[in-house]
C-alpha cells in the first residue's frame, strides 16, 4: 500500500464520518425544533450536505468510473429533489397555518396590505376551532364592516 492509497482513504474516511455527522446533526433537528420551517431548514441544509460529503467520500474510496458515475447522479437527484420538496411541504404549512406567522421576519407569501387575521393567531391548524368562537365572530365582522 503505498502513500497515495493512504492519503485517498484518510480523505474518504474523513468526508464519510463528516457526512454522516451532518446527517445525524439535520435528524435531530427534525425532532428537537419547534415549527415547520426549522424543521425543514434542518431538513435541507445540513441533510444535503451530509449526503454530498459521503457521496465524494464513497467516489474516493470507490475509484471506478462505474460506481462514480452513479454516485454522481444520486448527488444531483438529491440536490434537486430535497430543497423543493421541503419548499413545498413548508408553503403548504403556511398555507394550512402550521406557522408562526409572529415568528416570521419577513412574510412574503402574505397578499394583502396588513395582516388581517384575528381569528387565528399561532401555529393552530386551519380547521380548528377558535378559543372563543363567539369573540372571533363578532370581530370578524367588524373588520368585514370597516373593508365595506
Amino acid at each position: 500500500m503505498n502513500d497515495v492509497q493512504t492519503a485517498d482513504d484518510v480523505i474518504a474516511v474523513v468526508l464519510l464520518l463528516l457526512g454522516a455527522f451532518l446527517c445525524l446533526t439535520a435528524g435531530l433537528g427534525l425532532v428537537r425544533f419547534p415549527d415547520v420551517l426549522t424543521r425543514m431548514h434542518a431538513g435541507t441544509k445540513p441533510q444535503v450536505l451530509g449526503v454530498l460529503l459521503i457521496m465524494v467520500g464513497a467516489a474516493i474510496r470507490l475509484q471506478g468510473w462505474s460506481a462514480t458515475w452513479m454516485l454522481l447522479l444520486v448527488a444531483a437527484f438529491q440536490m434537486l429533489t430535497a430543497p423543493v420538496s421541503a419548499h413545498m411541504i413548508s408553503r403548504v404549512a403556511y398555507r394550512r397555518r402550521h406557522v408562526r406567522r409572529d415568528r416570521l421576519l419577513v412574510d412574503e407569501l402574505h397578499t394583502g396590505g396588513e395582516m388581517r387575521d384575528s381569528v387565528y393567531r399561532g401555529d393552530e391548524p386551519a380547521d380548528a376551532p377558535p378559543e372563543r368562537p363567539a369573540q372571533a365572530l363578532a370581530e370578524s365582522r367588524r373588520e368585514d364592516a370597516q373593508d365595506s
